[in-house]
Protein backbone atom coordinates (compact mmCIF):
# COMPACT_ATOMS: atom_id res chain seq x y z
CA UNK A 1 0.00 0.00 0.00
CA UNK A 2 0.86 3.49 -1.00
CA UNK A 3 2.33 5.71 2.34
CA UNK A 4 -0.25 7.52 3.63
CA UNK A 5 -3.30 5.63 2.76
CA UNK A 6 -6.30 6.00 4.34
CA UNK A 7 -7.00 2.63 7.35
CA UNK A 8 -10.22 2.30 5.33
CA UNK A 9 -7.61 1.23 2.41
CA UNK A 10 -5.70 -0.68 4.68
CA UNK A 11 -8.38 -2.78 5.94
CA UNK A 12 -10.08 -3.25 2.17
CA UNK A 13 -6.36 -4.28 0.85
CA UNK A 14 -6.26 -7.00 3.63
CA UNK A 15 -9.64 -8.17 3.09
CA UNK A 16 -9.10 -8.35 -0.75
CA UNK A 17 -5.71 -9.88 -0.49
CA UNK A 18 -7.20 -12.79 2.42
CA UNK A 19 -10.09 -13.60 -0.23
CA UNK A 20 -7.55 -14.12 -3.27
CA UNK A 21 -5.19 -16.16 -0.71
CA UNK A 22 -8.78 -18.50 0.22
CA UNK A 23 -9.17 -18.66 -3.53
CA UNK A 24 -6.02 -20.56 -3.89
CA UNK A 25 -3.66 -17.57 -5.63
CA UNK A 26 -0.42 -17.29 -4.12
CA UNK A 27 0.86 -14.67 -1.61
CA UNK A 28 2.59 -12.50 -4.28
CA UNK A 29 -0.48 -12.79 -6.90
CA UNK A 30 -2.54 -11.89 -3.98
CA UNK A 31 -0.80 -9.22 -2.77
CA UNK A 32 -0.81 -8.02 -6.73
CA UNK A 33 -4.77 -8.35 -6.97
CA UNK A 34 -4.98 -6.80 -4.00
CA UNK A 35 -3.10 -3.69 -4.94
CA UNK A 36 -4.68 -3.09 -7.94
CA UNK A 37 -7.84 -3.13 -6.90
CA UNK A 38 -7.18 -1.22 -4.32
CA UNK A 39 -5.26 2.12 -6.02
CA UNK A 40 -8.28 1.82 -8.74
CA UNK A 41 -10.91 2.18 -5.72
CA UNK A 42 -8.32 5.24 -4.68
CA UNK A 43 -8.18 6.85 -7.81
CA UNK A 44 -12.04 6.53 -8.47
CA UNK A 45 -12.38 8.29 -5.33
CA UNK A 46 -10.26 11.32 -6.09
CA UNK A 47 -7.66 10.25 -3.40
CA UNK A 48 -4.50 9.39 -5.80
CA UNK A 49 -2.63 12.15 -7.67
CA UNK A 50 -3.22 10.23 -11.01
CA UNK A 51 -5.70 7.74 -12.43
CA UNK A 52 -6.19 6.02 -15.44
CA UNK A 53 -9.31 6.59 -18.15
CA UNK A 54 -10.03 3.14 -17.27
CA UNK A 55 -10.18 3.88 -13.70
CA UNK A 56 -12.22 6.77 -13.94
CA UNK A 57 -14.81 5.67 -16.56
CA UNK A 58 -14.99 1.70 -16.05
CA UNK A 59 -17.45 0.08 -13.14
CA UNK A 60 -16.07 -0.41 -10.00
CA UNK A 61 -14.66 -3.69 -8.75
CA UNK A 62 -17.47 -4.06 -6.51
CA UNK A 63 -20.07 -3.53 -8.90
CA UNK A 64 -18.07 -5.61 -11.51
CA UNK A 65 -17.76 -8.68 -9.27
CA UNK A 66 -16.22 -11.07 -11.99
CA UNK A 67 -18.39 -10.24 -14.81
CA UNK A 68 -15.23 -9.80 -16.78
CA UNK A 69 -12.83 -12.13 -15.81
CA UNK A 70 -11.49 -12.49 -19.39
CA UNK A 71 -13.37 -15.78 -20.15
CA UNK A 72 -16.79 -14.54 -19.89
CA UNK A 73 -18.69 -14.04 -23.16
CA UNK A 74 -17.86 -10.58 -24.36
CA UNK A 75 -14.40 -11.52 -22.62
CA UNK A 76 -11.63 -8.61 -21.71
CA UNK A 77 -12.59 -4.93 -22.15
CA UNK A 78 -11.31 -2.74 -25.46
CA UNK A 79 -9.50 -0.83 -23.27
CA UNK A 80 -7.56 -3.94 -21.53
CA UNK A 81 -6.92 -5.41 -25.21
CA UNK A 82 -5.43 -2.32 -26.24
CA UNK A 83 -3.27 -2.10 -23.41
CA UNK A 84 -2.00 -5.88 -23.59
CA UNK A 85 -1.41 -4.71 -27.40
CA UNK A 86 0.76 -2.37 -26.53
CA UNK A 87 2.46 -3.92 -23.36
CA UNK A 88 3.58 -6.32 -26.54
CA UNK A 89 4.01 -3.64 -28.84
CA UNK A 90 1.88 -4.45 -31.71
CA UNK A 91 1.77 -1.79 -34.28
CA UNK A 92 -1.05 -0.38 -35.62
CA UNK A 93 -3.17 -0.60 -32.10
CA UNK A 94 -4.28 2.82 -32.18
CA UNK A 95 -6.83 2.23 -35.62
CA UNK A 96 -8.04 -1.28 -34.10
CA UNK A 97 -11.38 -2.09 -33.03
CA UNK A 98 -11.82 -4.46 -30.78
CA UNK A 99 -12.06 -8.11 -32.95
CA UNK A 100 -8.80 -6.77 -34.55
CA UNK A 101 -7.26 -6.12 -31.03
CA UNK A 102 -8.08 -9.94 -30.01
CA UNK A 103 -7.12 -11.27 -33.28
CA UNK A 104 -3.99 -9.39 -33.12
CA UNK A 105 -3.25 -10.58 -29.48
CA UNK A 106 -4.03 -14.10 -30.55
CA UNK A 107 -1.79 -13.82 -33.40
CA UNK A 108 1.24 -12.65 -30.89
CA UNK A 109 0.75 -16.14 -28.96
CA UNK A 110 1.23 -18.04 -30.86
Amino acid sequence: MPAGSSPKRERQYEHIKQSARDRGESTGRAEEIAARTVNKERARAGESKTASRSSLQDMSSGERGGHRSHSGARGPTYDQLYNEARQRGIPGRSGMNKAQLRRALDERKG
